[in-house]
């Protein structure tokens, strides 16, 4: 920011906005807390007797226990006293805040009397299922695990909210009422959960770029320091070069900074590929931290925890392209998930046009144009159908074009609510059959009306040619080797991908032709505000306007403006400017606009009237300027020019 002189004096301004993301100037425990094994065990109870109906499933008899405060859950158990006849009539299960629900009995205890059990994963007086005894009615529990499922299924939830313990009679006759529970949440130690990704990638036909990235994740409590990762290079392999956080030697990477919860910070080792031929493994794995991770133990060589990680390649064919880490646009915590997941239907199968509302982001719009003979199989469609060498289940937006020609294609659009950062997505089953098909599928992005190209990354059965890739080689629909990887890392507001075939070496009647669009990523939408000050004389009593002086009695104009660099528009805009100096302001001086120089629009000196949304506001009190906005969308501004006299 460029502040203008003030003639001895100061000229401060400052900007507030109350838009989110911008930058701005402007449980009750009814029972003691107990300690065991150094954590934190909260009792929360409920002594309210309520009848239970006979026969009312599936109406239940509801009872909440609050939560107020959030933290992180270690164990949970849960003590229930009731009386009822005939137990085994009782249906009994418990719901956290996050929505888990855990049945603790279910037709068991047959003809026996009353409930007065404490369900506990580590109970020591065998399981409910096998408990086919009366149960006393004074309140001192007898410990049992549940029938089915394990309350195990509540560790790593955050305690913080309502919780449900519903309960319901399934037969007829027998009756009863609900007595006493008592909730019991053993706090999780404070802990740092570290994952760690890796990928390779190509950067030419014997160069490329191993990329590990460490994730603290948001759900964590503590900040990990001293975090080291230990990655052996495997022989086939030489480094050359690294960049990112930390630093690399004797094949440990040091990050050399604190990660805090929902930070990722990423190394990349440049290499020069030595191998002709042969499988290439690269494993790594987190080799210190200071933190207690819940999920993982550095340096354990287990392979199924979240802090291990590996990446292979085949040398002497070609190499996976690289893909630049979308980190280095947002940080994790900056993401937005869209996963298919989610959205558990496109309906109906077939059509062209669907909206999805992302948290954070809100509807994108999707919208598909139809080839000339349609698609086939009910797609577009999210299936499991081609999972790109994802788990079982993987999910995706799936397309299988019924092609008449060579020529025949099909676009999918996505538009977004406001602009983003950057975003990164996979594309499956980009690949070649002889006699069959060349796949090619192209993806542009656009940003304010402006063409934004990606770097795509291809696998080992296609390759890149400018914003296209193509295919040339096989890959089954649970394979990984069609996958493309679409990085976006500039700002886009829409994103267009058209799929069909690459016309050289596709046949003259090509067969039908599937992918599938994978779930995305998107940078979560910013703005960037800046402000100028500038300042000119516009006269003096000497020389009037004809290279006027700063002398007494000048007249000096000054402007503030303020510009959105950002991805997304900002609202409520409010900047404030003090004045303080040897001159005095000019009454009825302040003019808006879109810039300084079209700075024309009149605005009295006070805070009311249609002239303080004209789209824009000013008005003086004391000797504070106030400039207002409404909104300020991305790649605009506004300016407000006023004038004083030297003293």
């Amino acid at each position: 920011m460029f502040l203008g002189k003030s003639f001895g004096g100061q000229s401060r301004l400052i900007i507030h906005t109350l838009v989110w993301g911008l930058f701005c100037l402007c449980a009750t425990a009814l029972f003691p807390v107990a300690k065991a094994d150094a954590q934190t065990v909260t009792t929360y109870s409920n002594t309210s007797t309520i009848a239970i109906p006979d026969n009312a499933c599936p109406a239940t008899v509801n009872r909440y226990f609050t939560v107020g405060t959030s933290y992180s859950i270690g164990d949970v158990d849960i003590g229930v006293l009731l009386d009822h006849t005939y137990r085994r009539d009782l249906e009994i299960s418990l719901t956290s805040p996050g929505g888990t629900v855990v049945t603790l009995m279910d037709y068991v205890g047959g003809s026996a009397n009353n409930l007065n059990v404490r369900f506990d994963d580590e109970g020591n007086d065998g399981s409910i299922t096998s408990h086919t005894s009366n149960d006393s009615l004074t309140p001192v529990y007898a410990s049992r695990r549940t029938a089915q499922d394990s309350l195990a299924a509540f560790d790593g939830e955050n305690a913080f909210g309502t919780w449900t313990l519903k309960i319901c009679d399934q037969q007829g006759v027998d009756t009863g009422s609900f007595r006493r529970a008592d909730l019991y949440i053993t706090q999780a130690a404070p802990s740092a959960d570290l994952s760690l990704t890796k990928s390779f990638g190509a950067t030419s036909t014997n160069t490329g770029k191993y990329t590990l990235s460490v994730t603290n994740a948001a759900t964590s409590e503590l900040t990990a320091t001293g975090v080291t990762v230990t990655d052996i290079l495997p022989s086939g392999v030489s480094l050359t070069g690294t960049s990112g956080t930390g630093a690399y030697s004797g094949s440990i990477w040091t990050l050399g900074t604190a990660i805090a919860p929902g930070q990722t910070f990423t190394i990349e080792l440049s290499v020069t590929v030595t191998a002709s031929s042969g499988t290439i493994t690269n494993n790594a794995q987190v080799r210190s931290s200071s933190a207690y991770d819940p999920d993982s133990t550095p340096n354990n060589g287990v392979t199924s925890e979240d802090d291990y990680a590996s990446v292979s390649f085949t040398a002497g064919g070609r190499l996976p392209g690289y893909v630049p880490p979308l980190t280095s646009v947002c940080s994790i915590g900056n993401q937005i998930q869209f996963s298919w997941a989610s959205p558990t239907s496109w309906s109906p199968s077939g059509s062209l046009s669907q909206s999805y509302n992302v948290a954070g982001l809100g509807n994108v719009l999707f919208d598909v144009t139809r080839p000339p003979n349609g698609f086939t199989n009910g797609t577009p469609e999210i299936t499991t159908s081609n999972s790109g060498g994802g788990a079982s289940g993987t999910r995706a937006l799936y397309f299988y074009m019924n092609n008449g020609n060579e020529t025949h294609s099909s676009a999918t659009t996505f538009t977004l609510p406001a602009a983003v950062p950057g975003l990164q997505f996979k594309i499956f089953d980009i690949d070649y059959a002889a006699n069959q098909f060349t796949d090619k599928v192209t993806v542009t992005g656009t940003y304010n009306g402006a063409t934004v190209l990606p770097t795509l990354s291809n696998n080992t059965a296609n390759y890149v040619s400018g914003n296209s890739v193509i295919g040339d080689g096989a890959s089954g629909a649970t394979d990984p080797f069609g996958n493309v990887v679409v990085t976006f890392t500039s700002p886009v507001d829409s994103v267009t991908v058209v799929y069909g075939n690459h016309l050289p070496t596709t046949p003259t009647s090509s067969g039908n032709q599937a992918m599938s669009i994978h779930d995305i990523t998107f940078c979560r939408p910013t703005t960037t505000l800046s402000v100028t000050k500038i300042s000119s004389i516009i006269s003096d009593p000497v020389n009037g306007s004809d290279n006027p002086k700063r002398i007494p009695h000048a007249i000096v104009q000054y402007c503030i403006l303020i510009s959105n660099s950002g991805a997304t528009t900002a609202d409520s805009i409010v900047a404030t400017d003090s004045l303080s100096g040897p001159f005095t302001y000019n009454p009825g001086s302040m003019r808006s606009g879109s810039n300084c120089g079209s700075a024309t629009t009149v605005e009295d000196d006070n805070a009311t009237g249609g002239d303080e949304s004209d789209p824009y506001g000013a008005s003086l009190a004391g000797s504070t300027i106030t400039a207002t906005a409404a909104s300020l969308a991305p790649a605009s501004s506004f300016a407000l020019t006023f004038q004083v006299t030297i003293d």
